[in-house]
């Protein structure tokens, strides 16, 4: 069953509602028609000149409650809907009180939800009734004998429904700054989320891409030279359970980072200090590689460090299924503030798609035709985890044949080991480690 981030309509994908706005707010409303009507009967103690609330003026003060359970589903209707019920209440000559509250519990649902002119059309609208029946019509209208009102409160009223809308836009913005807020955090997450998959996915790749075309290419060994030699086949079925139990190793690694993402790996990820394990075992399937290091030795931040072991390993392993030649060349360029890794092989490439058996000794290495497009996840996962330290990969066909991949990853506060500069290290056929002279 898929899984939809928190606030994301299960169907759509859409972002819900609030919650605030999942359900009728009759809570609320039933405190308010509770407060109107009790404070508006006290109220009408000190008011014996107004008229007396009959069942007609109750039901006045409950009806704007009412309509404020539509507020969240229907905001225009229930601030207009609450300007009239108060513009009725007071062209009735009842008493005045906290009949107002619904009316501004309106207004600020009624802003919140983006209907500002209907908000605004509300309050100017009852300002515009209470001066027509305080100065105008209230000849007319109960109670009887009520004179005009003085003009000075009407300031005081205006200035009340100034404050009211600043509210309400003031809080319309807030929510819409929570809103925006958690909206990013979800788009956080999900970048993370998605950033995390891609860098699991790249590393069991790696992981397996490699030590299967070991296996692989050691299974064939035994299963060719089981009869003929079977020291040999021995020597192969030996590379092939250390091959699988290395990438058992690791695969077990990747998973214990995604039951548990916040605790630290049991074992260090890989780096450049493997890189003889790295060629012992290209060594195994066939493949000499020479290693050289120019430049003075740096001790790699581990970012920069997996990574380059990483592309080292998808190069040789693309060298070993895909390749023509039995040797590679390793390249370990220190720079200022960078490292640069090249590798090379002279191998033919050939087209047809077809595995051919790989002949002239050694181990009988069994190859696969390497695709010259430059595709494939291998070059893609080594391009990501370059453009993640903000390197470059560029990986082709060289003029003179062969294939080359150079990878440029940036360092940052790198220490200085000690080599000294332009002092070649290299690893011979077979892996062994020297010092060139």
């Amino acid at each position: 069953m898929r899984e939809f981030p928190r606030g994301r309509h299960p169907r759509t994908g859409q972002a819900a509602a609030p919650p605030w706005r999942s359900a009728l707010p009759w809570r609320s409303s039933l405190v308010l028609a509770v407060v109107q009507l009790v404070g508006t009967q006290a109220a009408a103690h000190g008011q014996p000149e107004r008229v007396g609330l009959g069942l007609l003026g109750r039901a006045l003060l409950v009806a704007g409650p009412a309509l404020l359970l539509a507020r969240h589903r229907h905001p225009r209707l229930a601030v207009l809907g609450t300007a009239a019920v108060t513009a009725l209440y007071l062209g009735a000559g009842y008493p005045y009180g906290p009949v107002f509250l619904s009316l501004v519990v309106a207004c600020f649902a009624a802003v919140a939800a983006g209907r500002r002119v209907a908000a605004w059309s509300a309050l100017a609208g009852l300002w515009a009734v209470h001066l027509l029946i305080a100065h105008w019509l209230h000849r007319w209208l109960p109670p009887a004998g009520d004179g005009p009102a003085a003009w000075w409160p009407e300031a005081a009223v205006a200035a009340w429904a100034v404050a009211v809308v600043a509210a309400s836009e003031l809080v319309r913005v807030r929510r819409e700054q929570w809103a925006r807020e958690r909206a990013e955090r979800e788009a956080a997450e999900r970048r993370r989320a998605d950033e995390e998959r891609l860098r699991i996915a790249r590393e069991l790749h790696d992981v397996l891409a490699h030590s299967i075309s070991v296996i692989n290419i050691q299974a064939g060994v035994g299963l060719a030279l089981l009869d003929q030699d079977p020291e040999q086949a021995r020597t192969a079925l030996t590379t092939i359970k250390a091959a699988s139990k290395e990438a058992l190793g690791e695969v077990r690694q990747v998973l214990d980072t995604l039951r548990a993402p916040g605790a630290a790996p049991r074992s260090p990820a890989p780096g450049l200090d493997r890189l003889a394990e790295l060629t012992g075992q290209a060594r195994d399937a066939g493949l000499a590689v020479t290693v050289e290091t120019e430049g003075v030795r740096t001790a790699l931040p581990p970012g920069a460090d997996l990574a380059a072991f990483r592309i080292v390993q998808e190069a040789l392993t693309n060298v070993v299924r895909h390749s023509g030649s039995r040797t590679a060349r390793v390249l370990l360029r220190y720079a200022p503030g960078a490292l640069e890794l090249r590798v090379d092989d002279d191998g033919p490439a050939t087209a047809d798609g077809m595995p051919r058996a790989m002949t002239g000794g050694g181990n009988g290495l069994v190859g696969m035709p390497r695709a010259m497009t430059g595709g494939g996840n291998g070059l893609v996962g080594m391009r990501e985890r370059a453009a993640a330290l903000g390197g470059t990969v560029a990986a082709g066909p060289r003029p003179d044949g062969g294939f080359r991949v150079h990878a440029r990853l940036p360092l940052a506060a790198a220490t200085v080991t000690g080599t000294a500069p332009g002092t070649p290290h290299q690893t011979p056929p077979g892996g062994a480690t020297r010092e060139a002279p």
